[in-house]
């Protein structure tokens, strides 16, 4: 789980503004001798001063903004569609034809925006707060204001992609290869919007490369004083689930005829990013809603002090079919 979150206390009492973000005041007994004062602060990063809007317009007393988050996901959504259309249109690539065309391509595309939103949501509420969307299922709509699961996304694409395979007569294996060598696409985007949102952050650590997240939640870490340094788990996450799993689908499919096995490549897919998110929640902050004092690592499920947090709870199932499609198709 990481070393311990380390006390951090500024020698002075000084308004603590780092990269334009307030952090807590040191206390006046919190103050450090002159002896001591130096080698207290490790090497630690701000967090950089990106906005989360990359612009925004103002018609009327109407607000319109781009954010980062909406720009992954239309720009993951391009280029996957970009990396599709190229392996339909390569017949050398199937052990026979493509299974689709890229008219049908163009239809699938509102079945997977669909899928992803709805499905993100719904997994969102259910997955994590029932209780509290069940007593404000008036906010369930809402999802400008946050509150996206990738398993529910997850499960939303897959009930979209059966929905159109059997609408289209499209083999659903086959389908389910082309989702798998584009979604990393999607998850590399999503987890570094992620970042400039300054949210999902990791738990509390020392490490030379831990950042310092803005924001109250993200800075308490139980420590008397002064900045808490957390585990940048976005960046891990966008390289394990995005830049690296995404090499070795692209990877397989273009070089290692991976399309020619139905089911691999969807089987690779769920099953490296089920042990990816598995290992990255380690060192990930559980949802406030798991975390109590008894509970601090916030396990979902446990028993006799050993458990899960409820992202490696659901990325287990994961982990088992995405095997089972790898062991089938070989």
């Amino acid at each position: 789980m990481g070393r311990p979150a380390p006390v951090l206390k500024l020698p002075l009492r000084v308004p603590g503004r780092v990269c334009g973000v307030d952090f807590p005041r040191a206390a006046p007994d919190n103050r450090l001798t002159p002896q001591e004062a130096a080698p207290v602060i490790p090497f630690v990063i701000p967090f950089p001063p990106i906005s989360p809007v990359i612009f925004q317009i103002d018609i009327g007393g109407l607000n319109l903004a781009l954010r980062w988050y909406a720009l992954a996901y239309i720009a993951g959504l391009l280029l996957a569609w970009a990396l599709v259309r190229a392996a339909i249109r390569r017949p050398g690539l199937w052990a026979a034809q493509p299974p689709m065309t890229v008219d049908q391509l163009e239809r699938l595309m509102t079945w997977v925006i669909l899928g992803v939103i709805l499905g993100g949501r719904l997994g969102y509420v259910l997955f994590y707060q029932p209780g509290y969307y069940l007593t404000h299922p008036g906010l369930i709509l809402r999802v400008w204001e946050g509150g996206m699961s990738f398993h529910g996304g997850f499960l939303g694409v897959v009930i979209a992609g059966l929905l159109f395979a059997r609408r289209e007569r499209i083999p659903a294996a086959s389908l389910g290869d082309l989702f798998g060598m584009s979604a990393p696409i999607g998850l590399l985007l999503g987890r570094l919007a992620n970042f400039v949102n300054a949210e999902l952050w990791g738990r509390p650590t020392d490490l030379p490369w831990g950042v310092i997240f803005p924001g109250e939640a993200a800075q308490s870490c139980g420590q008397l004083a002064g900045l808490c340094a957390r585990h940048p788990s976005q960046l891990y996450e966008a390289a394990l689930e995005g830049l690296i799993l995404g090499a070795l689908v692209i990877r397989g499919v273009w070089r290692r005829g991976w399309l020619k096995r139905p089911g691999l490549t969807m089987g690779v897919f769920i099953a490296g990013y089920g042990l990816a998110r598995f290992a990255v929640e380690f060192v990930r902050q559980p949802d406030a809603q798991f975390v109590t004092q008894g509970n601090p690592l916030g396990l979902a499920w446990q028993v006799g002090g050993w458990g899960l947090t409820q992202g490696q709870a659901l990325s287990l199932p994961m982990i088992a079919i995405g095997l089972w499609f790898v062991l089938r198709a070989r």
